[in-house]
């Protein structure tokens, strides 16, 4: 089977079941705290086990080469992120659990890859790693996990300069779009659990990131997962780095607060 067949299979597949359902309004559909899965929770024991094995996760590899990074001296100022924050193990610890978070310079939220550039640049005076690139994917996998196991924090909840990011966010998580005129909760809060084209449908929390997903075959940042999203509703896509999807992540990472962080994932 072609990837352009069945991704119209998967389409076809999507109409069928949101047509199926009760139209949402409001907030009706959304998941109450205590109903709240990850999406490894829907996974095949096989692909669980998989992310539960340091030595079996792909994510490892690039968690390595993020701890091989943190070390190197790098850029013009010759200096290496261990220069300034020591051992990650602890000073890196919660740090991917409270992003995106408010950023001064800018006014506005910035994800934990937005901090990571920004610190390469204005302290190490190196050039600014691309979103995606290995680089900047195994630093991110490197930080995030020595959050590993810890609650995310209800960041936007004690801020209240990240109010009506949030707001834009929930907004954009809740519009409709696209050719197929669905949005992400008409999928992730109201047919959760249910099958589309053979596969469970996900609550969409983002604990696992950067996540190695098998259909990639590579590791990928939330923001990449999003535009998958966005492309499978036949909906315009954003620039990574975006205000629109870092709003989105800020909704999504406050639609999962308290819930533990995985990084690095492993996805179907």
């Amino acid at each position: 089977m072609t990837r352009s067949i069945a991704r119209g299979l998967c389409a076809a597949a999507a109409v069928a079941l949101i047509l199926s359902c009760p139209i949402r309004s409001g907030d009706a559909g959304n998941i109450p705290l205590d109903q709240r899965r990850s999406s490894y929770e829907l996974m095949s024991p096989p692909t669980r086990a998989m992310q539960d094995d340091d030595t079996a996760n792909p994510g490892t590899l690039w968690v390595l080469d993020g701890e091989a990074l943190w070390q190197r001296e790098s850029g013009a100022a010759g200096q290496a992120c261990a220069g300034c924050h020591g051992d990650a193990a602890q000073s890196m610890k919660g740090v991917a659990a409270r992003y995106p978070a408010f950023d001064a310079s800018s006014g506005r939220p910035i994800d934990l890859e937005q901090r990571i550039v920004d610190c390469r640049v204005e302290r190490q005076r190196a050039p600014a790693p691309a979103r995606e690139s290995k680089e900047l994917l195994a630093l991110t996998a490197f930080v995030a996990r020595q959050s590993r196991g810890m609650a995310i924090e209800d960041v936007a909840g004690k801020d209240e300069r990240l109010r009506p990011f949030l707001e834009s966010g929930r907004a954009a998580f809740e519009q409709r779009q696209g050719q197929l005129n669905l949005s992400c909760a008409n999928c992730h809060d109201d047919n959760w659990g249910r099958s589309l084209a053979g596969n469970a449908v996900p609550q969409g929390h983002p604990t696992g990131y950067p996540i190695y997903r098998l259909e990639w075959q590579g590791m990928g940042s939330l923001q990449r997962r999003l535009r998958n999203c966005m492309i499978g509703m036949r909906a315009e896509t954003y620039a990574y780095g975006s205000p629109e999807y870092v709003d989105l992540q800020l909704y999504l990472a406050w639609r999962a607060r308290g819930m533990p962080v995985e990084a690095p994932g492993v996805r179907p």
